[in-house]
């Protein structure tokens, strides 16, 4: 590992804990409770400041401001922090905020994420691995996105909101509620336009789960009953297909949370060319 490197023209806090071969280019700005993991690079004009960790290997470019205080009028200024995870890459102009103290009380990022220039993760955020966030991409405070999520520019995402793993949210879209595992969501206000078929297929779906999906998705989504109802019939007749089950479950639990749901035209076949 190579040694660590700081510009003479950074600022580097006492009490900042810097792992191996950590690189922090000119005007850059790291606070006193700082910790950068082994191989974390600052490109220049970057301030990570506030209880923030940093996971090995992330590349931050300038003008990002990790770890800042909540945008939250109620949060009284406790020590809460932010978490971010290996291997990211966090480009310019992002922002990320630590949590809010009468809250979760932390923001946490997972592995593996690509985040465009001028998106930003709110207070109490849950992110998980290996999402893209493109350029602008926005979450309101206390969100949680699943793994391999990708959120289109220009998009965003209603407070307390969840989106399952795998989901595709396109852009210019406005997010007023919870999206499913491996759904399409798209519009002002966004609605689901199907699964997100395509990407079931890259992350190494069979063809049968494929299948067990869409047919699940019209089960649950069938106008002619309440989706209580649905959910119900539907953990029955599809109790052998982990895919269908990890949708079924994703709203069963959503208790009185509001959940974005199909268009009259949806038949939940977007992409169906994409699996015979």
């Amino acid at each position: 590992m190579a040694a660590t490197f700081i510009h003479p023209l950074a600022l580097v806090e006492p009490g900042a804990e810097l792992g191996d071969g950590v690189r922090i280019g000119p005007f850059c700005h790291v606070g006193a409770e700082v910790r950068l993991g082994d191989g974390v690079e600052l490109a220049s004009h970057v301030s990570v400041t506030g209880a923030t960790t940093v996971g090995a290997g992330t590349r931050i470019y300038p003008q990002a401001a990790l770890g800042g205080p909540p945008q939250n009028v109620s949060h009284k200024g406790g020590r809460t922090t932010l978490t971010i995870g290996k291997n990211c890459t966090i480009r310019e102009c992002v922002t990320m905020n630590a949590g809010t103290d009468n809250s979760r009380g932390e923001t946490v990022v997972g592995d593996n994420g690509n985040f465009f220039a001028y998106s930003h993760v709110a207070h109490d955020c849950i992110v998980g691995n290996n999402v893209t966030f493109a350029n602008s991409a926005t979450l309101a405070g206390h969100c949680e996105i699943g793994n391999n999520v990708i959120i289109g520019g220009l998009t965003a995402v209603h407070q307390f909101s969840r989106v399952g793993d795998n989901a595709f949210l396109s852009g210019c879209s406005a997010v007023p509620g919870d999206v499913i595992p491996f759904g399409i969501a798209r519009g002002n206000m966004a609605k689901l336009r199907g699964l997100n078929v395509i990407g079931m297929r890259r992350s190494g779906l069979p063809k049968a789960e494929i299948h067990a999906a869409r047919r699940a998705y019209r089960a649950v989504f069938d106008r002619t009953r309440p989706v209580a109802e649905n959910l119900a019939a539907a953990a029955v007749e599809f109790a052998g297909s982990a895919t269908a089950m990890k949708i079924i479950e994703f709203l069963s639990t959503r208790q009185k949370r509001y959940f974005l749901t199909p268009s009259l035209d949806d038949d939940g076949d977007d992409q169906a060319d994409a699996v015979e």
